[in-house]
């Protein structure tokens, strides 16, 4: 079974709540998951939340929408991706974060049809390493077996809250990339800042329309035509949460510089 496991928490220190925040009449995480829907190859997409009190409302919201979760611990991000791999029986992951209301089924499909026909040579393949699409396009596909060794094997806290920061530095693992054919790496259509949740609702107000999913090309297109759009949240990098992370625990975020790229730049430590 081929499984998306969407990351979702209410506690996010950027932008707390971000996930049910409204986007065109829905929460932000409905917006996604209904995008995750038109993905082709995908057989389930789970949601994986904690057990905290704070995080009742996306149980709610899974309830109310018959959208499968679980829920595990608040700070071993890793242990609770895995025991939901483990609950819902997913052979092949596929890890979205749930930030991500553009998530692009297209580009998706594309990553998870790459690992299926080359699963034989790679343990992990991802459109992010190094990024060539905009930032909230991210799709991470690794083999259920690829995830128990994170688990077991992973010490740090940042490897336990970051699921595969580990495969970037374990020479074990054999890892792929998707690249687009022209980097757009430096485009930002995540939501961490309230001027990114911004961006997005601006984007899904001239988009948007019922019963149509608007993809990559079209984002790109509207940004051509309005290009002060990404004036919004331009001045934000890739990933500062990853650096925090890394830094608190005295690693050097130029291990992970390839996480950090934007365009043809990548960032300076």
């Amino acid at each position: 079974m081929i499984g998306a496991i969407v990351q979702a928490r209410m506690n996010s220190t950027r932008l707390p709540g971000k996930v049910l925040m409204d986007v065109e009449g829905r929460p932000l995480l409905y917006r996604l998951i209904m995008r995750l829907k038109q993905c082709k190859l995908l057989d389930k997409i789970v949601v994986a939340t904690s057990v905290e009190k704070d995080d009742l409302p996306i149980v709610s919201f899974c309830r109310e929408n018959n959208i499968p979760y679980f829920t595990g611990s608040k700070d071993d991000v890793l242990d609770r991706f895995y025991q939901t791999a483990k609950q819902f029986n997913i052979d092949v992951v596929v890890r979205i974060t749930g930030d991500c209301p553009l998530i692009d089924p297209e580009v998706t499909d594309k990553v998870i049809q790459y690992y299926v026909d080359n699963q034989e040579t790679f343990d992990y393949i991802s459109n992010g390493r190094p990024p060539t699409y905009p930032d909230g396009l991210d799709t991470e596909v690794f083999s259920f077996q690829t995830l128990e060794k994170l688990w077991k094997t992973a010490t740090k806290k940042y490897h336990k809250e970051h699921v595969t920061a580990l495969v970037s530095e374990d020479a074990s693992f054999q890892i792929g990339n998707v690249e687009n054919d022209k980097d757009l790496s430096h485009l930002r259509w995540i939501v961490d800042y309230k001027e990114d949740l911004e961006f997005v609702r601006e984007v899904y107000r001239r988009l948007y329309s019922s019963g149509k999913v608007f993809g990559k090309n079209e984002i790109l297109q509207l940004l051509e035509q309005e290009p002060q759009l990404q004036q919004i949240n331009g001045k934000f990098v890739r990933n500062d949460g990853f650096a925090k992370s890394l830094k608190e625990e005295g690693v050097d975020p130029a291990l992970h510089a390839d996480a950090f790229k934007m365009g043809n730049k990548k960032m300076n430590f």
